[in-house]
């Protein structure tokens, strides 16, 4: 079995594939004041909590963009899973060109999306992930990728906003009723929702008329399904396309 880690800002998803099966997915909270050894245990309780056992891993694949986190989890793969695991980043075989100013600082969630966008589906093909930050990739349709545009997340929005005025909320963000909200909540949900719903339909639009009109739109992440039913420029919705590209990359790279 092949241990997938994608570490996030704010949420970490941890997968486990046999062959192109997963077999479970869970996500955490991201802590940099986590040790090896309580990563080492919380993996292992989520293991086993599936019936599915440490021993059974056989490798493991991390894309991280919390650099610090990346020596603590290489730490935990070798005490716990006594494995050398294989870090998204340069060297390693993705199987896509990436053409921009500088491919070093391209993220390595955005680098497995567009593995697993360009494997599932073709190009070219706009990625949208719902994470954190809201990011927007593209990839033509010779699996070369181009770059993309990156917006506040929509969570980052909701508590930036409770955060930096004095008399607003914190937030649950879904879809509201109306646009026009009758109170301060429901003013707040219509202006992160539609407004995210619109910046994402204006950013699909720009991108098409770039990257060609006939381009698939996938979406992934946290809030994928929230706006993907809703916006119809949208094609495809896929949340595991992280852990997908992860696995692919293993597999590119054992």
């Amino acid at each position: 079995m092949i241990l997938v880690i994608d570490v996030g800002n704010f949420h970490t998803v941890i997968g486990v594939y046999k062959e192109e099966k997963l077999l479970g997915h869970w996500r955490i909270s991201t802590n940099l004041k986590k040790t090896e050894d309580e990563y080492g245990i919380l993996v292992k309780g989520l293991l086993d909590n599936s019936k599915l056992s440490l021993a059974d891993i056989k490798g493991i694949v991390i894309s991280c963009v919390v650099p610090p986190i990346i020596w603590i989890l290489k730490k935990m793969s070798a005490d716990y899973f006594k494995v050398s695991p294989i870090i998204v980043g340069p060297g390693i075989k993705t199987g896509i060109y990436i053409k921009t100013d500088n491919p070093k600082e391209v993220g390595a969630d955005r680098i497995v999306n567009a593995i697993a966008a360009y494997k599932l589906y073709g190009g070219p093909v706009i990625i949208i992930d719902f994470g954190t930050a809201t990011t927007f990739c593209a990839v033509n349709k010779d699996g070369v990728y181009l770059g993309g545009a990156i917006a506040p997340g929509i969570e980052i929005s909701a508590e930036a906003l409770a955060e930096k005025t004095a008399k607003l909320p914190k937030i649950e963000v879904t879809k509201p009723q109306h646009s026009i909200g009758s109170n301060t909540i429901a003013a707040m949900k219509s202006g992160i929702f539609f407004g995210y719903l619109g910046l994402t339909n204006e950013l699909i639009r720009r991108f098409k008329r770039e990257l060609g009109e006939d381009s698939l739109v996938v979406a992934t992440g946290g809030y994928s399904e929230l706006i993907g039913n809703e916006c119809n420029l949208i094609d495809k919705i896929n949340p595991f396309l992280t852990l997908i590209g992860l696995y692919l990359v293993y597999e590119m790279n054992k």
